[in-house]
C-alpha cells in the first residue's frame, strides 16, 4: 500500500489528480443491493430524488463555489463502471454468497451512467433534483453527498497555508488513532466503515480505513465503500436503506395498502436475497409501530438495523421483541449506525455485550471528524446533517418519518396522514447532528 502525504496533496489540489468522483463503485453497497432488487422489479418508475440540508445554519451556497459544483457533477456523469469492477463484482463474494450480482444485472450497470441533474440556488442553499425511472436515478444519492462534502471541506481549507494544513491533518490522524485505541480495548468488537455519504474526503477516508484496518485487525469487519473494498481487500458490509419503503409507501391505493408497505418490502427483498442479507431497518415510520404489527416471518431475519432510535432504547426493544417470537437473541445480530462516536461505542457495546450479537456501522464520526483540528477556529470544517432522499414516486410525494422526527421528510399534510396510519406515540424529536 502506498501512502499517501494527504496534507501536501490537498494544498496542491488539481481536479485531474482529483476529481471527487472516481469510480461508479465509489458508493455504498447497500445502494447495489437495492439498485439490482429495484432493476428486477420497479425498473421503471419515476421517482424524483433531491438534496436535503438539515443544518439551517450552513449555507451551502454562500460556501461552495457553483462552477465547481456543477465540475465535480458532470464529472460524475462520465464515470461509468471498469473491466476490471466489472469481473470483481461478478466473481467477488459478498456475504458468503458467490454471483450476488446476477450476470444480467451487471451486463446493464455496465453501461450505466448517472442521469443529468437541476441544480439551482434558494435561500443561500443549493436545490438539487433529479428526475427519471428507479432503477437510473437511485445512484446518484452517494455521490452527491459527497460531492457536497468534500467541496466543502476543500473550501474551508482553500485560505490555509501549507504549514496549518499540514498541522490540521496531524491533529486529525492523532485524534482518530486515540479512537482506534479505545476500541481496540473491546474485545468481541466488529466495527465497519459507514462513512462514505458525509466523508471529509475520499483520501480521508481511505486514510481512515487504512488505520482501522492497522489498529483493529479482524474486529475491523470492513467498509460499506465498494472501491475501498475491493481495493483493501475488504469485506464490502450493507444491506438496504429507507428508500425501498418510502418508495412503496408512496405507491400504497389505500390507507390499509401503506400500513403494510414495509413488510411487503421485505417480502420482495427475501425474493432477491438470503440469511445475513435478511437484515430489517424498522423505523422508516416508527420501530415501535413496525414490531407491533411485522408478521412472524419477520423474526426468522437474521437481525436488525437501528438508525434513529437512542441505541441501548432501540436494542432493548428489539431483543424483547425477540424474546415474545421465541427466538434467541444470542443467535440473532443489531447493528448500529446512527451518528456513532467513540463513547457511544463503547457503552453501547458494554450494555449489550453477550447478549446479543452486534455490529457497529462507523459514519460521519469517522470520516469527517475535524472539530477542534484547526490552528485556528474553523467551524466550516465541522460535519453537518445533509442527505439525499426520494421526495417522489410515481407523481407521490414520499414519506419518512423516522424514530426521530427532526429526520422526518415530506409535505407537512402527508406526514400528518402518516403519522395517523402509523402512530406517534413512541416518537420522539431530537436535534440532528450528523
Amino acid at each position: 500500500m502506498i501512502h499517501i502525504d494527504i496534507a501536501k496533496r490537498v494544498y496542491d489540489h488539481t481536479f485531474k489528480h482529483d476529481p471527487i468522483v472516481r469510480s461508479i463503485l465509489d458508493t455504498d453497497v447497500y445502494k447495489l443491493l437495492m439498485l439490482q432488487t429495484i432493476w428486477q422489479e420497479w425498473r421503471d418508475i419515476p421517482v424524483t430524488f433531491s438534496l436535503i440540508n438539515r443544518s439551517k445554519t450552513v449555507l451551502l451556497a454562500d460556501e461552495i463555489d457553483e462552477i465547481e459544483l456543477r465540475e465535480q457533477l458532470e464529472h460524475a456523469r462520465t464515470v461509468k463502471l471498469t473491466k476490471k469492477e466489472n469481473i470483481w463484482l461478478a466473481g467477488n463474494t459478498f456475504y458468503g454468497k458467490e454471483r450476488l450480482f446476477k450476470a444480467e444485472f451487471l451486463q446493464w450497470l455496465k453501461h450505466y451512467q448517472l442521469p443529468e441533474f437541476e441544480l439551482a440556488k434558494r435561500d443561500g442553499q443549493y436545490v438539487i433534483d433529479i428526475h427519471g425511472k428507479w432503477s437510473e436515478v437511485s445512484l446518484w444519492e452517494i455521490p452527491l453527498l459527497a460531492i457536497i462534502s468534500e467541496l466543502r471541506s476543500r473550501a474551508a481549507m482553500r485560505g490555509m497555508g501549507r504549514f496549518e494544513v499540514d498541522v490540521t491533518y496531524a491533529r486529525a490522524k492523532a485524534k482518530m488513532w486515540e479512537k482506534v485505541l479505545r476500541l481496540a480495548k473491546l474485545p468481541d468488537l466488529r466495527i465497519a466503515d459507514f462513512g462514505t455519504r458525509r466523508r471529509h474526503s475520499f483520501l480521508w477516508q481511505r486514510w481512515c480505513v487504512d488505520a482501522l484496518k492497522e489498529g483493529l485487525g479482524n474486529n475491523f469487519i470492513g467498509t460499506s465503500n465498494v472501491l475501498l473494498a475491493m481495493d483493501h481487500d475488504l469485506e464490502a458490509i450493507g444491506t438496504n436503506a429507507h428508500e425501498l419503503p418510502m418508495v412503496a409507501a408512496a405507491l400504497a391505493d389505500s390507507d390499509e395498502a401503506l400500513k403494510q408497505a414495509p413488510f411487503s418490502v421485505l417480502e420482495s427483498w427475501q425474493k432477491t436475497y438470503d440469511s445475513n442479507l435478511l437484515i430489517v431497518l424498522p423505523d422508516a415510520y416508527g420501530t415501535t409501530g413496525f414490531l407491533q404489527d411485522a408478521p412472524e416471518w419477520v423474526a426468522n431475519w437474521s437481525g436488525f438495523r437501528i438508525d434513529s432510535k437512542a441505541p441501548i432504547e432501540g436494542g432493548e426493544e428489539i431483543i424483547q421483541w425477540w424474546k415474545k417470537m421465541g427466538k434467541d437473541p444470542k443467535e440473532k445480530l443489531i447493528i448500529f449506525s446512527d451518528g456513532l462516536d467513540i463513547e457511544t461505542i463503547e457503552s453501547t457495546y458494554n450494555h449489550f455485550n453477550g447478549r446479543v450479537r452486534t455490529s457497529f456501522g462507523w459514519g460521519t464520526n469517522l470520516t469527517n471528524d475535524f472539530r477542534d483540528c484547526a490552528p485556528y477556529r474553523n467551524d466550516t470544517l465541522s460535519a453537518f446533517s445533509v442527505v439525499c432522499k426520494v421526495t417522489e414516486a410515481a407523481g407521490n410525494p414520499t414519506v419518512k418519518l423516522s424514530d426521530n422526527l427532526a429526520k422526518a421528510t415530506g409535505p407537512a399534510s402527508e406526514v400528518e396522514r402518516y403519522l395517523r396510519v402509523f402512530g406517534n406515540e413512541h416518537l420522539t424529536t431530537t436535534e440532528v447532528q450528523v
